[in-house]
């Protein structure tokens, strides 16, 4: 069972605060850009009143009056401004809000007057007159617990959600993360609820009820199997060898005899591998190894009969000392159908078996087919009396147990091969 996570809920709650952040900064922002406009907006007000006054007095006595507020002046010309706005100024005439030293803060309005004389200048130095800049540091202190207690909100909230939106899916996740193929449970369906969640639970109950059934028919077929076919050839190579022994029975007989009792022991290996295959438990992996070489001796007089009528040599140059760690049945498996797959495929010439770089090799000088293709089932080389199912044995036996086969060859060879010890 994997260790159990909880990314989905955390996506969720990472959504929910990130989303509540975005929010935040952005009705800060639109606070600070409100307050700020507000402020400048009273002040413009402030300065065109003044300056429609300036402007009509201007026109009735030609001459200008002081102002109403005493934060605010008339200047004839920028050469009278103070010297932190006249500065300012004559760097950046067109700006009309210009923040001065010592925090001072003006605002500027021109007076044009009528006709072609000269426009004065109405300035208003309102530091003293500010209302948003001295607070701005607890406004910007006030958005940030503000923002923060949203965040925190958005974060319980979104756990609240997360947990009861998940809560369904990670049960469920949990199931399926305890499935075993001896512990499949049926009929969880019904705990779920009917969304999303639900139909998923119940496309896997119907799913879990399938494979259930499965295994129950591979293990009733295997254990049948096991013995239906065991006990016949049982009987069949109790006969055989009773019948061997009869003294009248002629040389012809007796070969047709060997060709029954190998036969029979083809049969047996090859029932003792399927049912091998088919089992869902591990089987041992960490064998104690075994000599190749007395069990590569036996397989080559039991596969002899294939070679009966063909003019083949077979060679062995295998050392005694060479292991490989497989159980004994798995060994004897496959040797069995790699050097059977050589007798029966090789007209004549040599069979040629033997280590070199630390693989087993059988070599056979018939024809190589396509390495891609003759491992799929039923896949049969020109001349094969079988059924094509041979070497797609061996390969799933090798998955099994990690064994690194190899079919090499040309037109003229084929080089079947593993690593030994």
């Amino acid at each position: 069972m994997t260790a159990r996570v909880h990314r989905l809920r955390n996506r969720l709650m990472l959504a929910f605060a990130v989303f509540a952040l975005a929010v935040a900064g952005l009705f800060g922002m639109y606070v600070a850009v409100f307050v700020y406009s507000v402020e400048d907006r009273f002040f413009d007000a402030m300065l065109e009143q003044e300056a429609q006054q300036q402007l009509e007095q201007r026109a009735a006595s030609g001459a200008w009056s002081p102002p109403r507020n005493a934060f605010m002046a008339v200047h004839d010309t920028p050469a009278s401004f103070p010297t932190d706005l006249k500065a300012a100024f004559d760097a950046e005439p067109w700006r009309r809000e210009i923040g001065g030293t010592e925090g001072r803060h003006y605002h500027l309005r021109a007076l044009p007057p009528g006709g072609a004389g000269t426009p004065g200048w109405l300035v208003a130095e309102v530091s003293q007159q500010l209302v948003v800049r001295p607070m701005r540091s607890q406004i910007l202190a006030l958005l940030a617990w503000s923002g923060l207690a949203v965040v925190v909100v958005a974060i319980l909230a979104g756990a609240w959600l997360a947990r009861r939106t998940t809560r369904p899916l990670s049960k469920l996740a949990a199931l399926v993360d305890g499935m075993a193929p001896d512990r499949l449970p049926v009929g969880f369906a019904g705990d779920f609820p009917d969304d999303e969640v639900g139909v998923l639970a119940r496309g896997l109950d119907n799913l879990s009820g399938r494979v259930r059934a499965f295994i129950a028919r591979e293990h009733a077929f295997t254990r049948d199997a096991s013995h239906e076919l065991r006990t016949p050839l049982a009987v069949i190579r109790s006969a055989t060898e009773q019948l061997a022994s009869e003294p009248g029975l002629s040389g012809a007989g007796r070969r047709q005899l060997a060709h029954v009792q190998h036969s029979a022991r083809q049969l047996e290996q090859t029932v003792i591998t399927l049912l091998t295959l088919a089992r869902e438990e591990n089987v041992e992996q960490d064998a104690t190894p075994l000599a190749v070489l007395p069990v590569l001796e036996q397989v080559v007089v039991e596969q002899a009969v294939l070679l009966e009528g063909k003019p083949v040599a077979v060679r062995v140059d295998v050392p005694a000392d060479v292991r490989l760690p497989v159980p004994g049945p798995v060994l004897h498996m496959l040797l069995a159908n790699l050097v059977g797959n050589a007798f029966a495929h090789t007209r004549a010439g040599e069979v040629y078996i033997d280590v070199a770089a630390g693989r087993l090799r059988i070599r056979n000088t018939a024809p190589a087919g396509d390495p891609d293709t003759i491992m799929q089932p039923f896949a049969k080389g020109e001349g094969s009396a079988g059924f094509g199912l041979g070497l797609a044995i061996v390969h799933r036996l090798c998955d099994r147990f990690a064994i690194d086969l190899r079919i090499e060859g040309t037109e003229h060879a084929t080089v079947a091969s593993f690593s030994v010890q």
